[in-house]
């Protein structure tokens, strides 16, 4: 398998997940063949950047990649303005991108995933997006892979000619969804991804991965996924950007490397369905939120 695609890594200041993304990474097998980018956010208050320091201890030690890089930052410029550069910076030069966040453990089989569909894709214009992440399905009959319309920003790749697509500007994007649209771009209404869009207006979040996939769904794009996750989150502890405290999208990782691709480049309707169906009993009945509620707000509470 040539022309391996360079794999970006973004880290701030949690240096026991940058440790442990790292250590699921080395273990992939085309670790060694591959090139690792690491972007390390500067510190945004005095507060962040004992812990700033101690990840840039760790990601200056890193081996066991075909080379490493560091790309070190002064000042601050937030995990959307890291991602939207450094991405950008790596298609201009490779063409393509895998990229990681933090706080992701993969399986072993990760990389190759990303490479055999960069490589089996790299032509098909619809095709913008390949995903790693999967949410814990309970449909048997999925196959390996299947192409569906959102995509996943936990571990991800592209090629160049998909990102130019990327259109950071909110209001651009807004303006060319109409009712139809909006209910397709949030699953039927089953995921809160219009609010995001809204939300992000507002100033509200800051996110990347919104914006990319209204670029992908505007475009009539589709993006590949497993059907068993190949990545895990463990930032749900209240540590990052984004993540509250929760188990909801916890998975159990794939052990097996995925094999099968599928030919037919459309959305499989049986994926659409069974991810609606996941979106939709995903908080559980009202007894298992509230349960949830406490649990997150005594968390938030000791944590302080």
């Amino acid at each position: 398998m040539q022309n391996l695609a360079p794999i970006a890594l973004f880290v701030y200041n949690r240096p026991q997940h940058t440790e442990r993304t790292l250590q699921f990474l080395q273990q992939n097998e085309l670790a060694g063949k591959s090139r690792l980018y690491i972007f390390s956010d500067g510190a945004k208050t005095k507060a962040d950047e004992e812990k700033v320091a101690e990840v840039r201890a760790i990601i200056n030690k890193v081996h066991g990649f075909k080379s490493v890089k560091v790309i070190a930052r002064k000042e601050n410029a937030g995990l959307a303005n890291s991602v939207i550069a450094g991405v950008s910076e790596l298609i201009t030069d490779y063409g393509q991108v895998i990229v990681f966040e933090d706080d992701l453990v993969s399986s072993p089989h990760t990389l190759a995933y990303f490479n055999d569909a960069l490589n089996r894709y790299r032509e098909e214009e619809k095709v913008m997006h390949i995903g790693a992440y999967m949410y814990p399905l309970t449909a048997v009959d999925l196959p390996q892979a299947f192409f569906y319309r959102a995509a996943t920003s936990w571990g991800w790749a592209t090629w160049e000619r998909a990102w130019k697509n990327f259109e950071p500007d909110i209001d651009i994007l807004i303006k060319q969804f109409d009712k139809k649209k909006r209910a397709a771009f949030s699953i039927d209404h089953k995921m809160n991804f219009w609010k995001q869009m809204q939300e992000f207006k507002k100033g509200k979040n800051n996110s990347w991965a919104i914006r990319w996939y209204a670029s992908i769904f505007l475009k009539g794009g589709l993006t590949l996924n497993p059907a068993q996750s190949l990545v895990n989150n463990i930032g749900h502890d209240g540590t990052g950007v984004h993540s509250g405290i929760n188990d909801i999208y916890n998975v159990i990782i794939n052990p097996k490397p995925i094999t099968e691709f599928p030919d037919s480049i459309e959305e499989n309707k049986q994926a659409f369905k069974a991810i609606k169906s996941f979106l939709t009993h995903r908080k559980g009945n009202m007894m298992i939120r509230i349960k949830r509620f406490a649990r997150e707000k005594l968390a938030q509470y000791f944590s302080k």
